[in-house]
C-alpha cells in the first residue's frame, strides 16, 4: 500500500493497515477508513468491540492481487460493527475453481476469499456495505449468535467448479447452527451461487431463529433463498427475477436445480410467506426437508419447471403439516404442486396456466400424471410417503388439460386416502 493512500487513516490504523496480519485493538476502538481505495494484502482481523466506518466520500477495501486468506475481514471477537464502505474481491485475479466441500466439512473451513468470515461470535451487525467480485462468499457467518445483516449490496460475486458451473458462492450464507439471526433489505446481483441461505452439516446443530426479508435478487445462478438445516425461520417479502441465470451457471452435473426459495435438511416451525418471483428457470418453492410450518401468499411467474415440490431426503423428519395457502402460480411448465405425507392443508391456491410445456412426460416410470397434473398426490419422494390424510380443497387450476388432470394421483393412492373438494378446474 502507498503511503498516499494511507493518509486520512487515524494514525492506529494506518500502523494496523500496513502490518501483516493486522488486528484492531479490543473493545470500543474503531478504524475509520481514508476516502478512495486501500490495498488489503491479508487477512484484517477484528476482535471485541471493534467498529470498522467507511468515509462519508466513500471507502473501499480492495484484495491485491496477492492476497491470501479466508476473507479480507475475519470476524473473531464479539459486539463488532461493520458499516458504510465497499469490498472487493478481486475475483478476476484471485478466483480458483473448486467444488463442493465434502460431508464432514463447513464452507468457513474450506472456503477462501470470502468478503467477511465471522465464526463463533455474538453481536455482529453489518449495515449498507457493498460487496463486488467476491471469489467466495460475499459474507460467511458460521457457528454464531446475534446476527444482523441490512441494506447490504453483493454484486458479480462467486466462483465456479472444474467443469465452469457455479459451486454455491457468492452469496451470504449463515450456517453450523447460527441462532437469532436477521438478513433484511438487501440487493443480490449476478450471484453465481445462491443468493441468501442456510446450512448446517447434519451432524451439527440446526440453524435457528432466523428472519429473511424484503430481499431483492437478479440474476441468480442457483437458488435465490435457501433455508438448509434449520428451525423458526421466516423467509417474507423477498422478491427476484433471472433465477438459474445465465443458464451456463447452473450445476446441471450436481442436479442442482434452481429454486426461488429452496429447503434442504431438517426444517420446522418455518414460514414462507409473500415472497415474489419472475423467469425462474427451475422451481418456484422446493419443501425438500419442510414439516409443521407455512407457505403461504407467494407469487412465482414464468417457471420453466415445477411450482412447489414437497420431498424427504433428511432421514429425521416426515412431510406433514404443511400449510400451502393462497400462493399464485402463473404460467408453469409442468404441474403446479405436488405433495406426499400426511395431514397437510392445500388450499385457495391459484395454480394457472400450467404445463405449459403439453407435458405428457413419464418422469417418474409407471407415473405418467405427475407432470401434467395441478396437484399431484404422490406416493413418496426420497424415501416413500404416501399421501394420506390430507386437504385439497378450493383450488382454482387452470392449464393444459387441466380439466382432465386437474387433480392427479399416483397409482397405490387411493382416491378417499384424502378429502379432495370444491376446486375450480378447466
Amino acid at each position: 500500500m502507498g503511503r498516499a493512500l494511507a493518509v486520512g487513516l487515524v494514525a492506529i490504523a494506518a500502523i494496523l493497515l500496513l502490518a501483516p496480519g493486522w488486528t484492531l485493538p479490543p473493545r470500543g476502538r474503531f478504524l475509520q477508513l481514508a476516502p478512495g481505495t486501500v490495498e488489503v494484502h491479508t487477512e484484517m482481523v477484528l476482535e471485541d468491540g471493534a467498529e470498522v466506518r467507511g468515509a462519508a466520500s466513500g471507502s473501499v477495501l480492495r484484495a491485491a492481487a496477492d492476497f491470501h486468506g479466508r476473507a479480507l475481514i475475519v470476524v473473531r471477537g464479539s459486539h463488532v460493527l461493520l458499516h458504510d464502505f465497499t469490498v472487493d474481491g478481486n475475483r478476476a485475479t484471485l478466483e480458483t475453481r473448486m467444488g463442493l466441500p465434502g460431508d464432514d466439512m463447513p464452507f468457513a473451513r474450506f472456503t477462501p476469499d470470502n468478503g467477511v468470515l465471522a465464526e463463533g461470535v455474538g453481536q455482529l451487525t453489518i449495515q449498507n456495505v457493498s460487496f463486488r467480485e467476491i471469489a467466495g462468499f460475499a459474507v460467511l457467518v458460521s457457528r454464531s449468535r446475534y446476527v444482523a445483516i441490512n441494506g447490504v449490496r453483493v454484486s458479480d460475486s462467486g466462483s465456479r467448479n472444474a467443469a465452469g458451473r457455479n459451486n454455491t458462492t457468492g452469496g451470504i450464507l449463515l450456517e453450523e447452527g447460527t441462532r437469532d439471526f436477521r438478513v433484511t433489505h438487501c440487493e443480490l446481483r449476478d450471484i453465481r451461487g445462491n443468493g441468501i441461505w442456510t446450512h448446517s452439516l447434519y451432524t451439527s446443530p440446526r440453524n435457528a431463529r432466523g428472519v429473511l426479508a424484503e430481499n431483492r435478487f437478479d440474476t441468480i445462478g442457483r437458488d435465490a433463498l435457501q433455508v438448509g438445516h434449520a428451525t423458526e425461520v421466516r423467509v417474507e417479502g423477498n422478491s427476484g427475477t433471472r433465477i438459474g441465470h445465465p443458464g451456463e451457471a447452473a450445476d446441471v452435473e450436481g442436479r442442482a436445480i434452481p429454486v426461488g426459495v429452496d429447503t434442504a435438511g431438517n426444517v420446522d416451525r418455518s414460514v414462507y410467506t409473500r415472497n415474489q418471483f419472475s423467469r425462474i428457470d427451475g422451481k418456484c418453492i422446493d419443501l425438500d426437508g419442510f414439516h409443521d410450518g407455512e407457505v403461504s401468499r407467494n407469487v412465482c411467474v414464468d417457471i420453466a419447471g415445477y411450482g412447489i415440490v414437497m420431498n424427504n431426503t433428511n432421514p429425521d423428519m416426515a412431510s406433514r403439516n404443511v400449510r400451502m395457502e393462497e400462493n399464485l402460480l402463473d404460467g408453469v411448465k409442468y404441474g403446479g404442486i405436488f405433495v406426499i405425507g400426511t395431514d397437510n392443508v392445500v388450499r385457495r391456491n391459484r395454480l394457472l396456466n400450467l404445463n405449459t410445456a403439453h407435458c405428457g412426460c413419464d418422469y417418474t416410470a409407471g407415473e405418467p400424471d405427475m407432470f401434467r397434473s395441478g396437484i399431484y398426490l404422490g406416493r413418496g419422494a426420497e424415501r416413500p410417503a404416501p399421501a394420506r390424510g390430507n386437504l385439497v380443497e378450493e383450488n382454482e387450476i387452470t392449464g393444459y388439460q387441466m380439466d382432465r388432470h386437474c387433480i392427479g394421483g399416483a397409482p397405490g393412492i387411493s382416491p378417499d386416502w384424502n378429502t379432495v373438494r370444491g376446486n375450480r378446474c378447466k
